[in-house]
């Protein structure tokens, strides 16, 4: 896992006095943790790394409304919301389902960037680019067409897992990223044509019309509340008859819900009306888990849709 996001307070016995309750909260001393975090609160009362890891033991500590005024004052110090305080506010049920804070997903990947594939791969099993390179060579088979893309788009296209899986396939690569560090591992596979650093539908309002035969996102619509606008891009920028190929976690429910990782997942129901809503033609949709958490597969859907 990525090392935890610190954003000093500029006061340095505040700052003190936060590492001192991180060392209790890790050895399990809940109460005292944020008897010493309110105190560096009172010395910094705009310290959000102490606001939020306030809101953390709160909660841990089975008080949800203490929690929620200290992860709303770590997002108010902080509007940029990199510890992600107001994804902790809809899991709470504070705040309605919105979109993921930009600076947040930003911030979480690039310290995630160094350790990313180890982790990912090794520690949780990540099978998404697989299982992507499968379900397209699939839908190919089954219209009789070779699985050879000459333009492909990789959105939240992190180090460059999911390229490697198409490399043999696509002639050329973009890839797209939130993350700066994460463009940085992705350039150095030496399979990307061109790299951008912005969000997925940012990236995809800059390309031109019909200029992709395939874009891929490999277990990048998690951070992403609300498909159909990425959808809707991803349908203009294909050509006719090109593919969508993506991966999502789900549940039992018809619609979006916030699960215990802090990714968004998508139920069954919704995949279909959204690819429907884009103008898309759904090709494949199949349960099938690109990752582990806990040593137990997450629970996922592959889709791939055409360009009518």
């Amino acid at each position: 896992m990525p090392a935890r996001l610190f954003l000093s307070s500029g006061n340095l016995v505040a700052d003190r006095r936060f590492d001192f309750a991180r060392d209790l909260q890790l050895k399990g001393d809940l109460v005292a943790a944020a008897d010493l975090l309110l105190q560096a609160t009172e010395l910094a009362p705009a310290f959000a790394s102490a606001w939020f890891t306030l809101g953390e033991i709160r909660q841990r500590l089975g008080d949800p409304d203490a929690a929620v005024e200290a992860f709303r004052k770590a997002r108010e110090a902080d509007p940029d919301d990199r510890h992600g305080a107001g994804l902790h506010l809809m899991m709470l049920g504070a705040d309605r389902l919105s979109a993921m804070p930009q600076a947040y997903v930003r911030a979480l990947f690039d310290q995630y960037a160094p350790k990313f594939e180890a982790a990912l791969v090794d520690d949780l099993g990540y099978r998404g680019p697989a299982l992507l390179f499968k379900a397209v060579l699939k839908v190919r088979n089954a219209v009789r067409k070779p699985a050879f893309f000459a333009r492909a788009l990789d959105l939240g296209c992190g180090t460059g897992l999911a390229a490697a899986a198409f490399a043999k396939e696509v002639d050329h690569f973009v890839g797209i990223d939130l993350s700066p560090r994460m463009i940085e591992k992705a350039r150095s596979t030496g399979l990307y044509e061109q790299l951008e650093v912005a969000d997925m539908l940012e990236g995809l309002r800059l390309k031109p019309n019909a200029s992709a035969d395939l874009v891929i996102a490999a277990d990048a619509m998690v951070y992403l509340a609300d498909l159909i606008p990425v959808l809707h891009e991803v349908r203009r920028v294909l050509v006719p008859g090109g593919l969508l190929a993506f991966t999502v976690e789900t549940h039992r429910g018809d619609e979006v819900i916030l699960g215990e990782g802090l990714r968004y997942a998508h139920g069954t129901p919704y995949v279909r009306r959204s690819i429907e809503a884009a103008g898309l033609k759904l090709s494949l949709l199949e349960d099938s888990s690109a990752r582990n958490e806990d040593n137990a597969p997450v629970p996922g859907l592959v889709a791939v849709a055409a360009k009518p």
